[in-house]
């Protein structure tokens, strides 16, 4: 459905003239200067530009995205009436995407007051009875620029990972409008994992079993507790571990079955010999465990030194990506590798890896330009003919999930 704002300047040319000048907000520039798609395949529909090149895009939730002329781009609101109480409220919104709440009200009133002065002198003398006019025709609140500011700071915030857009003939992503900080990949990650964890600390039977139960949760609420470590956490540790035995033999069965080893007690051993015992994967998995209390702790804290550890950011990002997937966190993987891939520079290894990261997402299209980047790079024609080969089967299974979606 059509939102009220653009309905009523769609309807009446007087509204639409003066959203054009001066909010820059122009029903006839709707034409961006380059083909363009979300990386995430969902709808979006040019409505409007500006003088310079920019363009506003609706996405299928209804947000606005703006992308420049120059390869930036950000959601300016989270719908059309939205992203227009910001472009009449603060028509020079361009200044203040650097700006956050955390900034003061003095700092964002100065910042607005001096925009606005310079935009007065030297072409609106009238803006503040333009402002007013345009409000009032399109029912907009009359915000102050504090909040106004803030709408648009955390407007900018939700841009990643949904409404990454990408240049649709290069899949090159374009830059953020911003230059607010991000939380790191295993921060996004971990997230539910730490809701989880603290749910399960409050030692709720029914939220155990429900986080036990279902394998995403439970993963992240373990890597969760590899992170915040705590010596009352024994016994949800160890209902985690037997919910993951009854799966096959992976990384956090492993690493479950050391965040109960270094608390181990005489009665922890028969869940881990049980454990252990389980498969022949799971005993060559957890091969070396001892039988002893006392030597279990002393192995547990070997393999955590080794394997796992304390700090996140020291844990390889393919970890990340795979409890990314495992939670169905696609369009945050996507995100993250687009951008690693935007930035990696003549690296075989690295290339290889994103390759082999798009394809276990399903991004064929990002899986080929990884890989038409990593053939490039190849020396001799044996390596060359692998990786032709290699393109050969992801251009393949790319015509074959175009064919399954249509």
């Amino acid at each position: 459905m059509t939102e009220r704002a653009l309905r009523l300047l769609r309807q009446d040319p007087r509204l639409a003239e003066l959203a054009a000048f001066p909010f820059a907000f122009d029903l006839s520039r709707a034409d961006h200067v380059e083909e363009v798609r979300l990386a995430s395949g969902g709808p979006l529909e040019a409505i409007a530009g500006d003088d310079s090149g920019g363009t506003y895009f609706v996405c299928g939730d209804g947000s606005v995205l703006y992308a420049d002329s120059e390869g930036s781009a950000g959601v300016i609101g989270d719908s059309v009436d939205d992203a227009l109480e910001i472009l009449v409220g603060l028509p020079g919104w361009h200044d203040y995407v650097g700006l956050s709440p955390t900034d003061g009200e003095a700092r964002i009133l100065a910042e607005v007051a001096d925009t606005e002065g310079d935009f007065r002198e030297d072409c609106v003398p009238d803006l503040d009875a333009h402002r007013s006019e345009l409000r009032a025709a399109l029912g907009l609140p009359a915000r102050s620029p504090v909040q106004l500011v803030a709408r648009l700071h955390a407007a900018l915030l939700r841009t990643e990972p949904d409404h990454l857009l990408l240049n649709a003939a290069e899949h090159l992503a374009y830059r953020r409008l911003d230059p607010h900080p991000r939380p790191p990949l295993w921060e996004q990650v971990l997230a539910k994992g730490r809701t989880d964890l603290a749910l399960l600390r409050t030692g709720d039977r029914t939220v155990w079993d429900g986080v036990a139960r279902d394998r995403p949760r439970r993963v992240a609420a373990l890597r969760a507790a590899q992170y915040d470590r705590r010596n009352t956490d024994r016994t949800l540790l160890r209902h985690l571990l037997k919910h993951e035995a009854d799966a096959s033999m992976s990384d956090e069965l492993r690493l479950a079955v050391v965040l109960v080893g270094l608390h181990c007690l005489d009665e922890d051993l028969p869940l881990l010999r049980e454990v252990h015992e389980t498969t022949y994967d799971t005993w060559c998995g957890l091969a070396g465990l001892p039988e002893e209390a006392g030597q279990v702790q002393e192995w547990a804290r070997s393999f955590d030194v080794s394997n796992y550890g304390v700090d996140p950011d020291d844990e390889p990002e393919t970890t990340w990506l795979e409890l990314a997937r495992e939670q169905g966190m696609v369009e945050t993987a996507r995100t993250h590798l687009i951008r690693a891939l935007d930035d990696t520079g003549p690296d075989p290894a690295q290339l290889a890896v994103l390759r082999d990261e798009f394809t276990l997402i399903g991004d064929y299209t990002q899986a080929i330009r990884a890989q038409w980047l990593h053939r490039s790079l190849q020396g001799t024609e044996r390596a060359r003919a692998d990786a032709d080969a290699r393109l050969a089967e992801l251009e393949r299974k790319a015509v074959e999930a175009a064919g399954a979606e249509s």
